[in-house]
């Protein structure tokens, strides 16, 4: 019996687990950082009451002469008078007294971390005393960083003295940092610069995620691969990837444009007067997006039969609605059923800006009225009706009697 009412009696344990809690949400530490005098910490003893000590007495005993152990530069012990005619009044445990930051440090052990943050404290005074307020806020945190507390400090001291403009990320200069440390401490940095820089240094309006944008960093280009399909009109090239601020400020010689998805098929997508392909690249095609001439050309997509190809498909046209889609009618599909896998996982298009026919298909693929999750991928698409439709420069009205022949 005794033994199963001991669990419910506070151990010395137990006051360090508790006092444990409060110190790993980093109150005691800044205060202690802060200069706060310190309140001295109680925290209550349950113990046995008089009945426990009649019926238990052998338990109650051992559990004093624990607390009795209990060295008193770590904790002060405070006792009440329990019993009565019985068994005599018996002096027990009933509250635990922390009367000093030092006394707390050496409960919990904590000597080192204290003087790993006094040092990481006064680094951020040295180097960036703007961040001294925040250091002194989030002392656990800084702790856990404690092992490369000293570069991002100089990371950020870095960014401060050199202007982003015009500069990658890379070109960082300080030693031991390198892009994939930045990616590794990009939430820390992230909070430190949003304190250290002035207002005209940081783009609020971009994500915390967008570390080099958020910091006007120059960000790695997004680039456009596309071939020409006039034949003799490369100059030698037979295709180019070109940056697309560039592609966006010199426009090819072409009057239609044609975006696929799959490399081989753009690679063998066959000639045709005065016009391009380009690799589209999945949702990749919002690189397009920041090419404007493209509203001056005839445009046409041509992406997989799945809710994914509609997907992107609506993206492109919200951007440009005189997009045309090439191949991605319910027509195509059925003739190819031989040639249909499975689409991993489905997407939700804005069915806004798809057609009547191509939002009905849409419907039916997320549906699985034509069976579960049918895919047609463009490689898969007999490779003569891409000849007959571009040949004859896209008239959408022969596709189905194209098809209707496979």
């Amino acid at each position: 019996m005794g033994t199963d009412r001991r669990p419910a009696w506070t151990t010395p344990a137990d006051l360090v687990r508790t006092v444990r809690k409060r110190w790993e949400s980093g109150i005691f530490l800044s205060m202690f950082a802060s200069g706060q005098p310190w309140q001295p910490l109680s925290v209550g003893i349950r113990g046995p009451g008089a009945a426990d000590l009649a019926t238990c007495f052998g338990d109650a005993q051992a559990w004093v002469q624990a607390w009795d152990r209990v060295d008193g530069k770590l904790a002060r012990v405070e006792r009440k008078r329990v019993g009565g005619r019985l068994i005599g009044v018996n002096s027990i445990p009933c509250r635990a007294w922390i009367d000093g930051y030092s006394q707390l440090w050496k409960l919990l052990g904590a000597d080192r971390d204290v003087a790993a943050f006094g040092a990481a404290m006064d680094r951020a005074k040295d180097v960036a005393p703007v961040l001294t307020d925040w250091v002194m806020a989030h002392p656990m945190r800084v702790l856990s960083l404690a092992a490369d507390w000293d570069r991002i400090l100089a990371t950020v001291a870095w960014i401060a003295d050199h202007p982003s403009a015009g500069t990658y990320i890379r070109q960082i200069d300080v030693p031991g940092v390198d892009t994939k440390f930045i990616e590794q401490h990009r939430a820390i940095l992230t909070d430190l610069l949003d304190l250290q820089l002035p207002p005209d240094r940081i783009d609020a309006t971009v994500p915390r995620a967008d570390f080099a944008a958020r910091y006007r960093f120059r960000a790695k280009p997004s680039y456009v691969r596309f071939r020409h399909l006039t034949p003799g009109s490369t100059a030698g090239f037979t295709e180019y990837t070109v940056r697309a601020a560039e592609l966006a400020a010199a426009p090819p010689d072409a009057t239609t444009v044609y975006v696929v998805e799959n490399e081989i098929t753009y690679l063998a997508f066959p000639p045709a007067a005065g016009a391009i392909v380009i690799l589209g690249g999945g949702y990749a095609v919002s690189v397009l997006e920041s090419l404007g001439w493209l509203a001056e050309r005839e445009l046409v997509y041509w992406g997989d039969i799945d809710t994914h190809g509609f997907a992107i498909l609506a993206r492109l046209r919200r951007r440009f609605p005189h997009t045309r889609s090439m191949l991605m009618d319910r027509a195509t599909l059925l003739a190819h059923r031989t040639q249909w896998v499975t689409e991993p996982v489905p997407a939700t298009p804005e069915l806004e800006h798809l057609t009547p026919d191509e939002a009905a298909l849409c419907r039916d693929l997320a549906a699985n009225e034509l069976g579960p999750s049918v895919r047609l991928e463009q490689e898969r698409v007999r490779f003569s009706l891409v000849q007959g439709l571009v040949g004859r420069g896209h008239d959408q009205r022969g596709v189905d009697d194209d098809v209707a022949e496979v």
